[in-house]
């Protein structure tokens, strides 16, 4: 397994995705999304697994502030530009993804 982690320090659910996996023994990378964002090829990778208007967090702050419910906007091109517009833990293993917590569905990829 290749597993990577997108999210922030402060995200709850984030910190219990790297306590799973450091529980089990499973290497993982963590990139904090307020240093980094998502390359477009991450998106890209990662909008295939769980589609695009899932991976945009609707409740956020930024998402609010921005009113972006209400502009037409091109969703890949804010996600690039504001990384923290995304749902976290984005928790990725090759070509699949997961977003939020999904310890369920991250034990079926150990399984493999």
């Amino acid at each position: 397994m290749n597993i990577q982690i997108f999210g922030t320090k402060k995200c709850q659910d984030t910190r219990k995705a790297e306590r799973y996996f450091k529980e089990r023994r499973i290497k993982f990378q963590f990139v904090d999304l307020t240093v980094r964002g998502l390359s477009k090829g991450e998106l890209n990778s990662v909008k295939a697994a769980v589609g695009l208007n899932n991976l945009i967090d609707k409740e956020s702050k930024l998402y609010q502030q921005k009113n972006l419910a209400y502009i037409i906007h091109d969703v890949e091109e804010q996600l690039l530009v504001n990384p923290m517009l995304l749902k976290t833990p984005i928790v990725r293993n090759g070509r699949k993804a997961t977003l939020g917590y999904q310890p369920d569905i991250w034990q079926t990829w150990q399984n493999v």
